[in-house]
C-alpha cells in the first residue's frame, strides 16, 4: 500500500469509525450469538495472497460487529463507565503509527518526558501531595502507565514485598528469603478487586481479608486488631490495599484511619482508586482522599471515567527507588549515555515493551481542559442521583447503598432469584446491559 492508497484507506477507516459511533444506538447493546460462532464464517487456513480492504472491512461488518459487545453504547450500564472520545482515539493512532517502543528514555525521549509530564499534571488535577510528583526538587516520587489497575496492585505487592524482605535481611541475616517471604502477609477488605487475591497467589505471599463496617469500608480499628494478632502469631504484616470506589457498590475505604496503623506497623499502604479517583478532580469530591497521605502508591483509571480509551491505568508512588529496587534487570543492551539524568520506564513495571500511551491522555486534557473533564464526572454524577430519585418513586424497586458517584445499586422487592431472573431478561432482549453485585445477603 502505497502513501496514497493509505490516505483513501485512512479516510475510510476514520469515515467508519465516526458512522459506527454516531449510530451506535441502532445496534443491540449485546450480541445475540454463542460461543463458537465465527470459527464456521471465515476460512480454515490463512490467505495466500493480499486480498482487498473493501473485502476486509465488508467482513468486519457482517463477521466481528455481530460479535461485539458494544462498550461505548448508551445503554451499556455494566461493569464500569468506559467513555471513550475523539481526542483520545486520534491521540492513539498516532502513537500507533509513530510505533516507538518506549521502554527507556534513549528508546524515544519524548514519550518517556511526556508520560512524565502528563502524570504530574494529573497528580496535580485529583490533588495529590507534592511527595507523589516527579518534578519537584524535594521529591522523590512519579507517576507511570500501566496497564490496568490489577497491574498497579500486583507491582506495588511486588515492590512492598521486595522492600519488606530487604529490611528483614538487615535484622535477620541468618534467614533465607524463602523463610521470610513465608512469614509475609498483606491484607484488604472483602470488598477489594479480586486482582489483590490474584497478585498475592503470584507473590507467593499470604492475604487476610478483612470486614468492612456497615457502609462497606475497610476501617482502621479492623486493621489494627488483625495486625497486632498477626504479629503475635510470628506473621510480618506488609502490604495492605485500599479501595477507593469498589467494584460492587463504590464504597470508600477510610484512609484516614488506616494511615497511620500502616504507618506504626511500617507496612506499605497501596489506594486503588480504579473509578472513583476519576473523580478527584472535582474538588468538592476528594472527601475520601482524606489520609493519602499515608500512601505509598495510588492508581486511577482514566479509561473508566475520564473519556480516555482503554489502556490506561496511571500509578503513582511516593519513593520511585522503592518501586524500582523490586523490578530492575539491566542488560547492557538496554543501557544508555544518560540513565543517571532519566527515567527509564521499563523498571516501573512488568513488561519491557509499552506503548506512547501518554499521547492519548495530553490529547484528551488539551482538547477538554480541566473544566471540561470536571463538568462530564459531574454530570455522571448528577445523572446517578436523578436515577436514584426514579427509583425510589417506584415502590416495587429498593436502592440498597449510598449513591456514589455513577453507580446505583437497586433491585426488585423480592427474592434473589427473582432478581437473577430480572437481570437475565434484561441482558437477553440486547436492549441493555447490566451486571450483578452482591451486598450482604442479597
Amino acid at each position: 500500500m502505497n502513501s496514497e492508497e493509505f490516505r483513501q484507506r485512512g479516510r475510510e477507516m476514520v469515515d467508519y469509525i465516526a458512522g459506527y459511533l454516531d449510530n451506535i444506538s441502532d445496534r443491540r447493546v449485546t450480541p445475540n450469538i454463542e460461543p463458537g460462532y465465527l470459527r464456521p464464517l471465515l476460512p480454515e487456513d490463512p490467505p495466500l495472497e493480499g486480498e482487498s480492504f473493501n473485502d476486509i472491512m465488508a467482513d468486519v461488518e457482517s463477521k466481528i460487529m455481530p460479535g461485539v459487545t458494544h462498550w461505548q453504547h448508551p445503554r451499556f450500564h455494566a461493569y464500569f463507565p468506559s467513555g471513550n472520545s475523539y481526542p483520545s482515539i486520534l491521540g492513539d493512532m498516532l502513537s500507533d503509527a509513530i510505533g516507538c517502543i518506549g521502554f527507556s528514555w534513549a528508546a524515544s525521549p519524548a514519550c518517556t518526558e511526556l508520560e512524565t509530564i502528563v502524570l504530574d499534571w494529573l497528580g496535580k488535577m485529583v490533588g495529590l501531595p507534592e511527595a507523589f510528583l516527579a518534578f519537584p526538587e524535594t521529591s522523590k516520587g512519579g507517576g507511570v502507565i500501566q496497564g490496568s489497575a490489577s497491574e498497579c496492585v500486583f507491582v506495588s505487592l511486588l515492590a512492598a514485598r521486595a522492600h519488606k524482605i530487604r529490611e528483614l535481611k538487615i535484622s535477620h541475616p541468618e534467614e533465607d528469603e524463602g523463610a521470610l517471604l513465608s512469614k509475609l502477609i498483606a491484607y484488604c477488605s472483602k470488598e477489594a478487586h479480586s486482582c489483590v487475591e490474584k497478585a498475592a497467589m503470584m507473590a507467593f505471599t499470604k492475604l487476610r481479608i478483612l470486614e468492612p463496617d456497615e457502609n462497606h469500608s475497610l476501617r482502621g480499628d479492623v486493621l489494627a486488631e488483625q495486625m497486632a494478632q498477626d504479629k503475635e502469631m510470628g506473621l510480618i504484616p506488609f502490604y495492605v490495599e485500599t479501595t477507593l470506589g469498589t467494584t460492587s457498590c463504590c464504597s470508600f475505604d477510610n484512609i484516614k484511619e488506616i494511615g497511620p496503623v500502616c504507618e506504626k506497623y511500617d507496612v506499605w499502604l497501596h489506594c486503588d482508586a480504579a473509578y472513583g479517583g476519576n473523580s478527584f478532580i472535582c474538588p468538592e469530591l476528594r472527601g475520601p482522599m482524606a489520609g493519602i497521605e499515608y500512601a505509598s502508591s495510588f492508581n486511577f483509571n482514566p479509561n473508566k471515567f475520564m473519556l480516555t480509551n482503554f489502556d490506561c491505568s496511571l500509578m503513582w508512588v511516593r519513593d520511585r527507588f522503592r518501586l524500582t529496587q523490586a523490578l530492575v534487570v539491566d542488560p547492557l543492551y538496554l543501557q544508555h549515555s544518560y540513565s543517571e539524568q532519566s527515567i527509564d520506564y521499563r523498571h516501573w513495571g512488568i513488561p519491557l515493551s509499552r506503548r506512547f500511551r501518554a499521547l492519548k491522555l495530553w490529547f484528551v486534557i488539551r482538547c477538554y481542559g480541566v473544566q471540561g473533564l470536571q463538568k462530564y464526572v459531574r454530570e455522571h454524577c448528577r445523572l446517578a442521583k436523578l436515577f436514584e430519585s426514579l427509583v425510589l418513586k417506584d415502590d416495587r424497586f429498593e436502592v440498597c447503598s449510598p449513591v456514589h458517584l455513577g453507580l446505583v445499586c437497586f433491585r426488585l422487592n423480592g427474592s434473589n432469584s427473582v432478581n437473577q431472573k430480572l437481570l437475565s431478561s434484561i441482558n437477553a432482549s440486547g436492549r441493555l446491559h447490566m451486571v450483578p453485585a452482591s451486598l450482604g445477603d442479597k
